[in-house]
Formats: structure tokens, C-alpha cells, sequence
């Protein structure tokens, strides 16, 4: 996506963007490479964090998790929206291994359904 706009920029590298809490306070987004995850900070504080281990072109979300304090302010809804906007943008495929990215995946599937990994082989029974 275009750098102007904050989004995920390529297949390797994005750029950090940011979004607002439900009381207005500026979440910034980024993803960890290094740490394998992406994070979102609020007043210079980790409020939320979605875990990956990233296998060829799939990327399994393994554990999303939000600082209790920040609970209800929709910074983890934000976060997993923006990690499956920069999955989409690097032609990568998602499991959702973890039940809140699989939950909100389901609740947007004409936005990001098709992204959900799904084996093409079949198993043959004699």
C-alpha cells in the first residue's frame, strides 16, 4: 500500500501506522519481525500484541493478548485488523491458531475470509 497512507507498504517491510482507542488516545501499530509480533502502544505503553511464527507464505497466529488496562478500548480489535491488512498486502495466507484472530476473522469474512489457509491436497482411501 502507498506510504502515504500509513499502511503496509511490502512484502518484507511495512509501515507503522496510527489508529485511535474508543477514548481517542493514539495507538501506534507495528510489526516486530524480530520478535515475531506485531504490537500496539498506547501512551508509550504495550497495550496489545499479536504473536505469529511466520512458514513460507503462511503466517499462524498464535496468541493475542491485551494489557488489562486497555481492555475494551479497541486496541487489540485494531491491531489483528492492521496484522491481516499486512498479511494481505505481502501475499501471505493466515491459520488462525489463536481464538480471538480466528473470532474476529469470522466476523469479517467478506473482508478478510480469504485470506484463511486452506490445504489443497486430499487424502486417498483405498
Amino acid at each position: 500500500m502507498n506510504p502515504g497512507t500509513g499502511r503496509c507498504v511490502g512484502r518484507d517491510e511495512t509501515v507503522p501506522m496510527t489508529a485511535t482507542t474508543k477514548d481517542g488516545r493514539a495507538i501506534e501499530l507495528s510489526r516486530d519481525d524480530e520478535s515475531r509480533r506485531y504490537v500496539g502502544v498506547v501512551d508509550g505503553t504495550i497495550a496489545a500484541v499479536v504473536a505469529y511464527i511466520a512458514a513460507g507464505d503462511v503466517i499462524m497466529f498464535t496468541h493475542t493478548e491485551a494489557d488489562p488496562a486497555f481492555e475494551g478500548q479497541g486496541v487489540a480489535s485494531t491491531l489483528v485488523r492492521w496484522a491481516l491488512d499486512d498479511v494481505r498486502v505481502r501475499g501471505l495466507r493466515v491459520v488462525p491458531l489463536c481464538p480471538f484472530v480466528k473470532a474476529f476473522i469470522t466476523r469479517h469474512p467478506g473482508e478478510y475470509g480469504d485470506l484463511v489457509f486452506t490445504s489443497r491436497t486430499s487424502v486417498v482411501h483405498d
